[in-house]
């Protein structure tokens, strides 16, 4: 990237909806030079993550290098992670021992799953955040199966085919779907042992309805969907812990299962050197119409880790999804070229396209413009296909993402249920073999102290 002395440099921190849709819009500016960083060499599309994490979909369906989107666009890219900021010197420090200096800053982070600082939670269940987490629990959840295809103990048998999702938001009503359809066909199928054995999936929401930010019909549709699919839902009910691969309830109900995927709440990622008076509810940082953070005159945040109490429609913040982070990143560009060439900004102002969620192979809900509309069944999952296959970042990941669902839906199967172990191999010798080689180092070194005397 060639720079210009005149050029501001702005440096975006994240590249998920928001950082990325931002960059898209100062593609080949002559304003500013562009820096993302991001702890990861690659974008990914965060609601189709589940789907990787039940084997559906592949890694590379839904995620892109940083480089190939942002080649021969005059952005910058570094592979790194923000650990502080120096807002005098205007100077972010970096994980890696580096520095970058900025004139604006924008945060655009995301969030992560938020345990409500429950260790037992945090560290004996499955997140679905990124593509690390997906991967490890498609690993571990087959490991599980090969290890109930071969248990002869029925209720350790039946323990290890149980699985508890917390949370009934989209992310778990979709991962319900999909472990659903896993257990209705693919099961028979991969594991001819586990044919009569019935595999118990539990949806624990907190509240008195799934998919809590949508329409009362869509709420209806939802939990009728998943009842036929077999789906064991209980509201009103939270997770209070889980120890000993046994899941307490806020009932006093104890499920027992080697499995518990928590969908139940997301917490925004923090920076030292960001005053704490910027913070609002959950650490979000306070914007104004313009997704300025309180105080500052030249950092900005836009999606998830932003909180603008302006909008008159959302006086409690904008919700944390996709949408309103891709509005906000393009908006925040448009401001600063407008900046740029001496206009005044425009106050950001959000528009609802909707929310909707899919429900196995042949179900999904739409509530569509502000829930104006709503469409279910068969519509419903067409529209679903259509808005998150255009959402993809690029030509490559539609195309191996529509493959991967014709193929699922044609055949009812799907072939990625494979375990890849990225640890670094470990030499197989005996322990025979081991002690010669220790025996002819002794020697040789032996050898070349007699040969050093002489």
């Amino acid at each position: 990237m060639k720079s210009n002395k005149n050029e501001k440099q702005i440096v975006v921190v994240g590249g998920g909806f928001a950082g990325l849709n931002f960059a898209s819009k100062l593609f080949k500016n002559k304003y500013y030079e562009v820096t993302l960083v991001d702890k990861h060499n690659y974008n990914y599309f965060t609601p189709l993550l589940y789907q990787v994490a039940t084997s559906f979909l592949e890694p590379a369906a839904i995620s892109y290098p940083f480089r190939k989107i942002l080649e021969k666009k005059n952005i910058g890219f570094r592979m790194a992670e923000v650990v502080r900021v120096d807002t005098d010197a205007r100077q972010l420090y970096l994980r890696d021992g580096g520095e970058l200096n900025y004139d604006f800053l924008v945060f655009a982070s995301g969030s992560q799953t938020n345990f409500f600082g429950n260790k037992s939670l945090q560290n004996n269940s499955f997140a679905v955040k990124g593509i690390d987490d997906a991967l490890y629990m498609r690993n571990q959840f087959i490991k599980t199966l090969e290890k109930a295809s071969v248990e002869k103990d029925i209720i350790k048998r039946q323990k290890l085919l149980t699985i508890v999702i917390a949370g009934g938001g989209p992310t778990g009503v979709e991962l319900a779907g999909m472990m659903a359809e896993l257990k209705n066909g693919i099961l028979a199928m991969d594991y001819p042992e586990l044919r009569n054995d019935l595999m118990s999936i539990y949806l624990i929401e907190g509240t008195d309805k799934l998919l809590p930010t949508m329409s009362q019909k869509t709420h209806k549709e939802a939990y009728e969907a998943l009842k036929d699919l077999g789906v064991i839902v209980k509201l009103n009910t939270r997770v209070n812990y889980y120890e000993n691969e046994m899941v307490h309830l806020s009932d006093e109900t104890v499920i027992e299962t080697n499995t518990l995927i928590w969908a139940a709440g997301v917490t925004v990622n923090t920076f030292d050197g960001i005053a704490q008076g910027s913070l609002g509810r959950g650490n979000r940082m306070i914007t104004d119409q313009f997704n300025k953070v309180k105080s500052y005159e030249n950092i900005f945040a836009i999606g998830d880790i932003s909180i603008q109490f302006t909008d008159s429609l959302y006086p409690n913040g904008h919700p944390q999804l996709a949408q309103p982070a891709i509005q906000e990143g393009k908006a925040l560009a448009k401001n600063l070229l407008r900046t740029a060439k001496g206009k005044a900004m425009k106050p950001f102002k959000y528009f609802d396209r909707g929310e909707m969620a899919i429900i196995g192979r042949k179900w999904a809900v739409a509530d569509l413009f502000k829930h104006k509309m709503h469409i279910g069944g068969f519509l419903g999952l067409m529209a679903w296909l259509f808005i998150h296959l255009l959402s993809l970042v690029n030509y490559n990941n539609k195309i191996r993402t529509l493959y991967s669902w014709l193929v699922a839906y044609l055949t009812h199967d799907q072939v990625l249920r494979m375990i890849f172990h990225s640890e670094k191999p470990e030499k197989e010798h005996s322990s025979v073999s081991t002690e010669k080689e220790e025996e002819q180092l002794l020697l040789f070194k032996q050898r070349f102290s007699r040969e050093a005397v002489n």
